[in-house]
């Protein structure tokens, strides 16, 4: 028995799912979203919740049940309240700033990086060392920060480089004479 399975995904206030040929829409104040769905799992919107349950009993599944409950919350939370990603820079010199729809940052190279920000996703930079990055469809934020921080990753010895906010950078000791 899988127990994220067993549960219930709430329906918020002002958020609506139906199925059509084989696609969950899920609509909220912050847009719509959709996902593909499996067949060995049924789907049944009831009032004020869906349920997600194995249509059989074969170990695919079983071994599908929870993590489509998680995708059907995924989608709903999106709708609803949205995901955010934070990003911190760590660095002398290091900075970032939106321009348009343009992210521009300085990370030490003897260009400046410029990443377009893909439809559908917000990028805000409170100070020159923290990139806000939000949106309704979860795997698309962590994508475009995971993109983001692939430029210059987080080094163990001074810790420079972008980071997710709350991660832990192993440090290092340098050299010893």
């Amino acid at each position: 028995m899988s127990r994220i399975g067993k549960k219930p995904v709430p329906l918020p206030a002002g958020v609506s799912a139906a199925i059509s040929e084989r696609t969950l829409e899920v609509k909220g104040p912050k847009g719509l979203l959709s996902m593909a769905l499996v067949d060995d799992i049924s789907y049944d919107i009831e009032p004020g919740e869906i349920r997600v349950n194995p249509a059989n009993e074969t170990k695919r599944a079983r071994a599908f049940w929870g993590m489509q409950r998680t995708l059907v919350s995924n989608l709903v939370v999106g709708v609803s309240d949205g995901f955010t990603k934070v990003l911190e820079i760590t660095g002398v010199g290091y900075r970032a700033s939106v321009q348009g729809k343009i992210l521009k940052l300085q990370l030490g190279y003897s260009h400046d990086v410029e990443y377009p920000i893909p439809e559908g996703i917000t990028v805000k930079t409170p100070d020159q060392t923290t990139v806000e990055i939000s949106g309704s469809d979860r795997q698309q934020v962590g994508q475009v920060a995971a993109e983001i921080r692939r430029w210059r990753k987080p080094e163990p010895y001074k810790g420079k480089g972008i980071k997710y906010r709350g991660e832990f950078i192993f440090r290092k000791e340098g050299k010893k004479k």
